[in-house]
């Protein structure tokens, strides 16, 4: 076929076949055919902005909350030749710190009295190969420590020091350098590290409804802390970060008794997150994402939501019901009975033990400075049914 003739035969029209008995008409036909085509042409529009949209919004959301997300390169920061060597490959260790800047969402909380920057929650987490079970030490606050020599947050060179109180080392050289200070008190590789800043922990109790917790004896509310009478009480996020931070009109009143408060209260918080179906309920997830993640900041491996919803997924094994608490084993410092000082005797066998990947000895348990827990229960609640949304 010459090209002439190709080009006739495409562009002739073939005959409209005559409409049979029972038919409709050409005319008819083709305004059917057309209007098929145009609803056919909708649908499919329909179904991509659909398709687009939704993609869209989870791109979105996925960016809005991998960009809440602050990170520290904790190597870069500390250097690979300055940290303890891994000894259990398959076994973790978490800092866990809950910073209190009072700035900013902390000062509001705050009346906006108070400045400056601390960690006022310390805790090494251990979860031992095999992801059943976790030990969370605390270390108190007030415990007189020596800092290493660290960067801060801009690079500059901050000295070590003797004596200095351990919740002071986050604000004079930031949170790389807690993690450096914990490596060297204890010899146990950090393998990640977790902040959250206490604003943003009174989010994350909102969004989940509120936490239940359990006191054997009451909060008198001295010095502005949280009065509560012994018994069961659904706390929400304001009264959470009072429940936190109470030290008088509590226990003995000291450091050491609010670390049982904080401990037993992580213990409250991880049971209401694990029972809660936030997986069944997206708004909820989204919530709870948003909240989670908007005053987080963690180590650079951990810094994306697909690191982090990997590791909880890997921690899923852990129940908070039989995670043990452990104090950190201190004594009264000799010149300052105001402030602590590691019983190294105990702390030894207590970091060989993680360490190593070893139950803790009871000896390793106990401090010679009493406190920390008289009154409340170590353990969470017994779970509740989950709330509707």
């Amino acid at each position: 076929m010459t090209s002439d003739a190709a080009a006739t035969a495409t562009t002739t029209p073939e005959p409209e076949p005559e409409p049979g008995p029972g038919t409709e008409s050409g005319t008819e036909a083709t305004a059917g055919r057309s209007r098929a085509s145009r609803i056919r042409r909708g649908l499919a529009w329909t179904a991509a902005v659909l398709v687009l949209g939704s993609a869209g919004a989870g791109w979105w959301v996925y960016s809005h909350l991998e960009g809440n997300i602050d990170s520290v390169d904790l190597d870069r920061a500390i250097g690979t030749d300055n940290r303890p060597p891994k000894v259990v490959e398959k076994a973790q260790n978490v800092l866990v710190l809950g910073s209190d800047s009072r700035a900013g969402a902390n000062a509001e909380l705050d009346h906006g009295n108070v400045s400056g920057a601390r960690s006022d929650t310390a805790m090494l987490v251990h979860i031992p190969e095999g992801r059943s079970r976790a030990t969370a030490v605390s270390i108190p606050r007030d415990t007189l420590i020596t800092r290493p020599e660290c960067k801060d947050a801009d690079g500059r060179t901050v000295p070590g020091a003797n004596r200095v109180m351990f919740n002071s080392v986050y604000s004079v050289a930031g949170p790389a350098c807690v993690v450096k200070t914990v490596e060297q008190l204890s010899g146990i590789r950090v393998d990640h590290f977790v902040e959250v800043d206490f604003a943003g922990f009174k989010g994350l109790v909102d969004a989940l409804g509120g936490v239940t917790v359990t006191l054997d004896q009451p909060m008198t509310g001295a010095k502005g802390g949280l009065k509560l009478d012994a018994g069961t009480h659904r706390l929400n996020g304001t009264d959470s970060l009072k429940f936190v931070r109470t030290r008088y009109g509590y226990g003995d009143g000291s450091d050491l008794g609010r670390i049982g408060l904080q401990q037993q209260f992580m213990l409250a918080l991880l049971a209401e997150i694990k029972k809660q179906d936030a997986l069944g309920n997206p708004a909820r997830l989204y919530k709870l994402a948003d909240a989670g993640t908007k005053s987080l900041t963690t180590d650079s491996d951990l810094a994306s939501l697909s690191a982090l919803a990997d590791f909880a997924q890997s921690m899923k094994g852990v129940d908070p019901s039989t995670m043990e608490t452990i104090m950190l084993p201190v004594a009264y410092d000799k010149v300052d009975p105001n402030r602590v000082v590691i019983a190294q005797e105990q702390a030894s066998q207590l970091w060989e033990a993680l360490r190593t990947d070893q139950k803790v000895p009871a000896s390793a348990k106990d401090s010679p400075a009493k406190g920390g827990g008289k009154g409340a229960k170590s353990k969470s609640p017994a779970p509740e049914p989950s709330p509707s949304a």
